[in-house]
């Protein structure tokens, strides 16, 4: 097992990894499907890796055990939201809703904002829904569903993983100003999303 001082090094590896495909924004190319697009999708979208970032981030400040349960809560709800998008269910105001998962989680990290466990698994909650009924609703003809979901519940958690590595890492610095800091400019990217 690595070293606990080797994790944030492994997780911006995995990061750069998946930055080539940001510029892609949610295009999956060709007719296949499965685990690999499903592993893409969140990585080709800056509006999902940033949301997905600061639960990981928003996490690590709180500190306890919202460093583990914010961001093992979100994928397994955004497996609810992912099912609904596959079914087809309506669901109102979706990239609105993502958009203000990150103004919302931006904001909570600016602010320090440090709420009870519950609510903010509520919050996270909420938006997990959002995030997961855009990958179910852009779900390939030719996927097999289980495979693309968890294949975006891997590529989730290992965002999580990076932005928890993020907070860790920036709460030591300056008394965690830099982590705050690092919450305003997402946040104020989730306002580009909204108007957008």
């Amino acid at each position: 097992m690595p070293s606990i001082r080797l994790l944030p090094h492994l997780m911006l590896a995995a990061l750069l990894f998946a930055l080539p495909t940001v510029a892609e924004a949610h295009v999956l190319v060709g007719e296949g499907g499965g685990f690999l697009h499903g592993f893409e999708h969140p990585l080709s979208g800056l509006d999902h890796m940033l949301a997905m970032c600061c639960v990981g981030l928003w996490g690590a400040q709180m500190g306890g055990r919202s460093v583990w349960s914010l961001p093992i809560a979100f994928p397994l709800i955004m497996v609810a939201g992912g099912m609904m998008g596959i079914a087809g269910i309506p669901l109102p105001a979706v990239e609105s809703g993502i958009a203000l998962s990150i103004i919302v989680l931006g904001a909570a990290i600016a602010c320090l904002w440090r709420p009870p466990e519950w609510l903010a698994l509520v919050v996270i909650g909420v938006f997990a829904i959002f995030h997961g009924y855009a990958h179910g609703a852009e779900l390939p003809n030719a996927a097999d569903p289980a495979d693309y979901a968890f294949g975006f519940v891997v590529a989730t958690g290992l965002i999580h993983l990076a932005g928890i590595a993020v907070g860790l890492g920036f709460q030591r610095l300056h008394g965690g100003q830099l982590a705050r800091a690092l919450g305003g400019l997402i946040g104020l990217g989730g306002v580009y999303f909204l108007v957008a």
